[in-house]
């Protein structure tokens, strides 16, 4: 029975509907697969540090969220961690739980060895299925997954159960009907849901006081219950995420929050021999999160295993190197790591090329309508809104045939799944997709058309176009001595029958491909009215410079040139760019296949089109360091494609606008991407997408593993795992910026969310001086000296 209203207080109401607001905090937002963009999955803990954060979690989840005491005691026994390494993380610990020595230390890593994993607090779901023999827990999945599917639907499905309803009320009419849980035992569940109260707020207020969770204990028993329904409540997170950046708000995360606690609160009415039990949990949850000494044990040796890779990148950085003359081809890559290898192959091609690295939505917050669609795309980070609108609208004629292509081919996808008409298209017409099949096998689907180029909506104005161009120039450090050709690409991978597709094209770009933000970033600077007013605005580009579009596809290495109102005059210069692209592919396709299981550097091509290839490429794996100073600092420099590069030049960024741009934006997306590796590396279970071969997409958001269930957010195990060991390496990132010390505390002292990063340990912070690393970050905006004998050992 439900308590009166009236024995409710408004404090009481108060206090549990913002624990409910501060555990809906805590949950990471995952993004659906149209637009996968990589998400920081500890994105509610960065207000801790990691030790802490491995208690919450552990708490909360069970999961451990740094590697095994043995495989760090692996990494100290081969030298990949040294004594210097684990001297200097024990010194940086404030933890008066710390081992006394590195010796100590040492013999803890072998102490914890292949250890148990935490064990969450449980549920009452899961002291009743203790209690009754019956698996709760996996019943509550089922049934929450089944109508999520429904509810959330992004166009997959060919019916929703109650489109436009708000997620509570439209799970009570599901849940009043659904006799699933009294078939397996939970009588009167169906009246149960009835007699709840009809708003999410009273729900959890109601189920809160029958479940005796104190005010103390409400925030991490209701994040508990958050993390039980695993990427459902990452999407409501999307959902929140996506209204409050246009300035509104989202109840899907108190609506689900509700759901759950009526499930916990009928469970414990049918088990009642759990109650005290489940009194001992919620006393539990009233304690303070505080790490013990194996979570801080563990803290230090990551760090330590951190400190280990920027030991090797210091090295690599010894110093800047002078540029030569001007240079024929300038390449404008994307910061992804995967640029890094190409980059490197391509100056080796021929001494008059030379490489920027910049975000590769390159500085244009675009919103995008594709051809013949209507659907508007955001080609731009998760952080921004759009500002600019654009489409690839050609011949109006050929729009509308390619809007009713599309639409024929909805058509023809619904009449094939539909419930009745599925079983005569199989008899009718499944020997004529037999042809479709071999194709497909043998990776002869055909090459995607290129669409028409990108136009601003309504245009711009001379002085806008004027003034976009040289804020982006500006902010990509390229206001004097252009090149002769400057490419301009943007990436996206070219994989086959993946749902998580989009994952491995920009991250910049919002989960799409680069090609549109290139394309028009190089009409616009091509444009004679752009042209003419950029030397006023304190950007200097050369008569002959002409601006070239291009994608770098990441999974093959090829590179399309856009010859979008290109010269006919500057054919020969567009060959010679082409030859030295080539010969770079090959050098690059060579490399990675080293890596990559199974290939070879001629066999990349053809992995690509086969869609029974779970590793076309590795996207972003391995990514360790993300480096904001002027080429000369990392030319040359093997960095194993680990390194985010972006081309910043401090002397030319007056009042450092661009400086607190790049810590703001592109370092944080690089430490959600960073941190997205890692947390699926670390903890695959709650943070990664699980197995690739028995996935199944669920309404366009996400994959499940089988034919129910939980939603699986995060990165699939084969995108960090070659079958035999972890490919991704899981570190924290490791920031070098190349600027005053002054100047970056600055940025930290107005941005407090991007000074948590640093203060509590999620990143790692570097100033570079002359293209060598000068000092390290300390919390409390601090600098430490790598000079002398710390030099030494980060060198060593």
């Amino acid at each position: 029975m439900f308590m009166k209203h009236s024995q409710i207080t408004p404090v009481r109401l108060s206090a549990v509907l913002e624990a409910a607001e501060q555990a809906a905090r805590a949950i990471p937002p995952a993004f659906p697969l149209d637009a996968t963009v990589a998400v920081n999955p500890f994105l509610g803990q960065t207000g801790e540090d990691l030790a802490t954060a491995a208690a919450r979690l552990g708490r909360v989840a069970g999961v451990r969220i740094t590697r095994k005491g043995a495989e760090y005691a692996s990494a100290i026994a081969d030298g990949r961690i040294t004594e210097d390494d684990l001297a200097e993380a024990l010194a940086a610990s404030p933890s008066p739980l710390k081992p006394a020595d590195t010796a100590a230390l040492r013999l803890a890593a072998e102490r914890l060895g292949d250890g148990l994993e935490p064990s969450a607090l449980p549920t009452v779901a899961d002291l009743a299925a203790e209690a009754t023999g019956i698996d709760w827990p996996a019943l509550i999945d089922k049934c929450i997954g089944l109508w999520a599917a429904g509810q959330f639907d992004r166009g997959q499905a060919l019916w929703s159960p109650a489109p436009g309803s708000e997620a509570f009320a439209a799970w009570r009419a599901w849940a009043m009907h659904d006799l699933t849980p009294e078939i397996a035992g939970l009588e009167g569940f169906c009246a149960h849901v009835a007699a709840a109260p009809d708003t999410p707020e009273r729900a959890i207020l109601f189920a809160a006081e029958a479940l005796g969770i104190t005010d103390e204990a409400a925030e991490t028993a209701f994040h508990r219950l958050f993390m039980s329904m695993g990427g459902w409540s990452q999407h409501a997170r999307w959902l929140l995420w996506q209204a409050e950046l246009a300035g509104e708000t989202d109840r899907t995360m108190v609506d689900l929050l509700a759901i759950r606690l009526i499930w916990d609160e009928a469970l414990l009415a049918h088990a009642p021999q759990v109650a005290d039990r489940w009194a001992h949990a919620v006393a539990a949850h009233a304690e303070p999160v505080a790490p013990g000494a194996d979570e801080v044990v563990l803290s230090i040796l990551q760090d330590a295993a951190d400190r280990g890779h920027q030991r090797q990148l210091t090295a690599a950085l010894n110093g800047s190197i002078p540029a030569d003359a001007r240079p024929f081809l300038q390449a404008a890559f994307c910061i992804d790591v995967r640029s890094e290898v190409f980059r490197r192959a391509l100056e080796s091609v021929d001494s008059a090329i030379a490489t920027i690295g910049f975000a590769g939505f390159f500085g244009l917050p675009i919103a995008h309508h594709a051809h013949g669609s209507d659907i508007r795309e955001a080609h731009l980070p998760v952080l921004l809104n759009p500002a600019i609108e654009t489409t690839s609208a050609g011949d109006s004629a050929k729009d509308q045939a390619s809007r009713i292509a599309a639409r024929t081919a909805r058509a023809w996808g619904r009449f094939r799944q539909a419930a009745v008409s599925s079983f005569a298209f199989v008899e009718a017409m499944g020997p004529v997709y037999a042809v479709k099949l071999v194709k497909s096998a043998l990776g002869l689907g055909g090459a995607a058309k290129t669409e028409p180029a990108p136009q601003v909506i309504g245009g711009l104005s001379a002085q806008a176009k004027a003034d976009t161009g040289a804020a982006v120039l500006k902010a990509m450090s390229l206001t004097q001595g252009h090149g002769e050709i400057v490419l301009l690409l943007g990436h996206g991978g070219n994989v086959t029958n993946n749902p998580h597709e989009s994952a491995y094209h920009c991250g910049a770009c919002g989960g799409h491909t680069g090609e549109v933000s290139a394309r028009l970033l190089a009409i616009l600077l091509n444009d004679p009215e752009t042209r003419a007013g950029l030397t006023e605005r304190g950007v200097t580009v050369p008569e002959d410079t002409l601006f070239v579009a291009g994608l770098h596809d990441t999974t093959t290495d090829d590179i399309t040139i856009y010859e979008d109102e290109l010269p006919a005059t500057r054919s020969d210069d567009i060959a010679k760019v082409r030859k030295w692209l080539a010969q770079a592919a090959k050098v690059a396709r060579a490399e990675r296949a080293v890596r990559l299981p199974g290939a070879r550097w001629n066999t990349i091509h053809e992995r690509a089109t086969n869609w029974a290839e779970i590793r076309p490429e590795w996207g972003l794996a391995g990514c360790a360091a993300f480096i904001a100073a002027p080429r000369e600092a990392t030319a040359g420099r093997d960095l194993g494609g680990r390194a985010f590069l972006h081309s910043y030049d401090w002397r030319a960024d007056e009042g450092f606008g661009t400086l607190e741009l790049i810590i703001t934006a592109p370092v944080v997306v690089a430490s959600w991407i960073s941190l997205q590796y890692f947390g699926s590396s670390v903890a695959p279970e709650m943070f990664g997408g699980g197995n690739k071969l028995i996935h199944n997409v669920v309404g366009g958001i996400g994959v499940i593993e089988g034919n129910g269930g939980r939603l699986r957010p995060g990165l699939p195990w084969q995108a960090v795992h070659d079958g035999e060991a972890l490919a991704h390496e899981p570190l924290r990132l490791s920031v070098m910026i190349e600027a005053p010390r002054e100047e970056i505390l600055k940025v930290l002292e107005t941005h407090a969310n991007v000074r948590e990063l640093f203060d509590n340990g999620w990143l790692h912070l570097f100033v570079l001086k002359d293209g060598k690393v000068d000092a390290r970050y300390r919390p409390g905006l601090e600098w430490a000296d790598c000079t002398g004998r710390n030099t030494e050992a980060l060198a060593a």
